[in-house]
C-alpha cells in the first residue's frame, strides 16, 4: 500500500486532509523531515496564508528543495489551496515573490466590482482528460480564497470554475497537480478527485495527463 507524506511547513490544514486521506484508506505520515518526503509513493503540499510567508516556511525549513526533488522524481505531487498556488513561478500577493516554478505562470489577486474572497460551492468545469477525473462528472467543489493562479500554457490547465471569469480550479502537468479548492471539504466530489490523485500512487509514478 502506498505511504503518503503531507508535508508540514508550518502553514497547512494538516488535520483536515490527513482524515480525508485516511478515510480514503491510505496510510500516510505527517512530516517536515526532507528524506521521508522523498522516501513516501505521493506528496500532498496543502496551504493556507499568504504566498510569501509560505514560500519563506519552506525554505527555512529545508523542504523548498526536497519539494523540488520530489517532483523531479516523477511520484505524485498534489498542492491543495494555497499549495497549489505555490507550484506557479510567482505572486503578486503582498508584493512579487517567487514560487515554486514547477509550473509557468503567475497568481494575481481578483479585480472587480464583486466580494473577495471567493467563497462558495461552484461547479468544475472539466477542459482536458485527466486521472483526476477518472468515473467523476462534473460537480460543485468548496473555494476560498482572494488570489487566483494564471497558468501560461493551456496544456497545464486541467479544470476552471465559473467566479465573474473563468478561474483556474484544477492543473496538471505530468506527475504534478494541484486543486485551488478544498476537496476534502468538497463532498463526494472533492472525495472523488483526492481519491484519484490517490490511486496514482499505488503505480509509485504519476501517470502523464498531458505533454
Amino acid at each position: 500500500m502506498s505511504q503518503i507524506a503531507i508535508i508540514d511547513y508550518g502553514m497547512g490544514n494538516l488535520h483536515s486532509v490527513s482524515k480525508a486521506v485516511e478515510r480514503l484508506g491510505f496510510p500516510y505520515v505527517i512530516t517536515s523531515d526532507a528524506e521521508e518526503l522523498l522516501a513516501a509513493d505521493g506528496a500532498i503540499l496543502p496551504g493556507v496564508g499568504a504566498f510569501g510567508d509560505a514560500m519563506e516556511q519552506l525554505e527555512a525549513t529545508g523542504l523548498k528543495d526536497a519539494v523540488l526533488q520530489y517532483a523531479a522524481s516523477g511520484k505524485p505531487l498534489l498542492g491543495i489551496c494555497l499549495g497549489m498556488q505555490l507550484l506557479f513561478s510567482s505572486s503578486e500577493e503582498h508584493g512579487y515573490h517567487q514560487g515554486l516554478n514547477l509550473l509557468p505562470g503567475h497568481v494575481v489577486r481578483f479585480q472587480g466590482e464583486y466580494k473577495v474572497p471567493h467563497m462558495g460551492w461552484n461547479r468544475l468545469s472539466f477542459k482536458q482528460p485527466s486521472p483526476l477525473f477518472s468515473d467523476l462528472e462534473e460537480g460543485h467543489v468548496y473555494f476560498v480564497h482572494s488570489f487566483h493562479a494564471r497558468p501560461e500554457l493551456v496544456s497545464d490547465l486541467l479544470a476552471t470554475t465559473d467566479y465573474y471569469q473563468p478561474v483556474t480550479a484544477i492543473v496538471g502537468r505530468g506527475n504534478v497537480y494541484g486543486m485551488q479548492f478544498h476537496p476534502e471539504k468538497s463532498g463526494d466530489v472533492g472525495i472523488k478527485l483526492l481519491g484519484n490523485f490517490l490511486s496514482l500512487t499505488k503505480n509509485g509514478k504519476a501517470q502523464v495527463s498531458n505533454a
